[in-house]
């Protein structure tokens, strides 16, 4: 029960899209009809801003964290707290409120990994940082951030330091984030992404 409980609240959370919400609110636009068509924090800054997508990240992100809380302090069950942070991606994903369209998943993804083990957090947040220092490549980022987290969690789990039950969260994440960036590391191998801040262009019918 306590895992349904977790899957279920962690996918209508998760379907809670504040880059849609923000987009009504600032400019009445969706976002997914601009730039790269996802609800996350880049496509939120290249259509609307710094500030807007400021508040779409700290809410991508409690979307990760509040699902996994509940999972490991309310239900108290490290297999729900699971369930319920790779729900919460999915839900962020494919989004039951919003046709199915939403994000790629990864401030999501680092909420979860926040609630769950802070240290590989940290790790996968210092990791990302230096890569978009060096790069501005937001896509490369998330995909070798969320990689580095996951291995240290992997490690963690192996340690004994975290349960098992939290690897079942960490392979679903990390796979999800990496097949929705297959576009971006094509681009990235062409030498045609967007760095952060760019790409903002409205997009036609077949746009990618």
């Amino acid at each position: 029960m306590a895992i349904l409980q977790g899957l279920a609240l962690g996918y209508l959370i998760g379907s809670i899209q504040p880059g849609l919400i923000v987009g009504r609110l600032f400019r009445r636009v969706d976002v997914r009809e601009y730039g790269s068509g996802k609800t996350g924090f880049t496509n939120t800054l290249r259509t609307l801003g710094l500030g807007a997508a400021i508040i779409v990240l700290v809410s991508d992100v409690a979307k990760g964290v509040v699902p996994v809380l509940v999972g490991r302090f309310v239900l108290d069950d490290p297999w729900a707290a699971a369930i319920a942070g790779a729900a919460a991606v999915a839900g962020h994903n494919w989004p039951v409120f919003a046709g199915f369209r939403g994000g790629r998943g990864v401030a999501t993804t680092f909420g979860a990994f926040l609630a769950m083990a802070p240290i590989a957090a940290i790790v996968l947040l210092a990791a990302s940082g230096l890569v978009l220092w060096a790069t501005r490549y937001v896509s490369l980022m998330s995909v070798l951030g969320v990689a580095v987290g996951f291995a240290v969690l992997v490690g963690l789990v192996v340690t004994g330091w975290l349960h098992e039950g939290y690897l079942l969260f960490g392979v679903l994440a990390f796979l999800w984030v990496e097949l929705n960036h297959i576009d971006n590391i094509k681009r990235l191998l062409a030498g045609t992404e967007p760095k952060l801040g760019q790409g903002g262009a409205r997009r036609t019918s077949g746009g990618a």
